[in-house]
């Protein structure tokens, strides 16, 4: 059963909210070579606010990720597309359909 999840929000400096969000877009297929990730899905929330949701079955999934070559490569490009430090939430997730 899926219960665990990261949420990231991320504010693209201005000017840099269509590459942020092409950057997203390409990181899919790493998302879609880790196993232990079940699902990810990058969004934008607001003109400039950005998201990334994920979740796994077990700790060890979302370790794995939060090492991974997404999270390398979002904090390479930090400095040139985030406005700010990315906010990582841990989640425990209480109900999932």
């Amino acid at each position: 059963m899926v219960k665990y999840a990261l949420l990231a929000r991320l504010e693209a400096q201005p000017g840099k909210e269509q590459e942020l969000s092409e950057f997203l877009k390409s990181a899919l297929p790493l998302a879609q070579q880790e196993v232990k990730t079940i699902q990810w899905f990058a969004l934008q929330i607001g003109p400039s606010t950005f998201g990334i949701f994920d979740t796994f079955e077990a700790e060890d999934g979302r370790r794995d990720h939060l090492a991974g070559p997404i999270a390398k490569a979002l904090m390479e490009k930090a400095p040139e597309l985030l406005a700010k430090d990315p906010v990582i939430e841990q989640v425990t997730l209480l109900a999932v359909k």
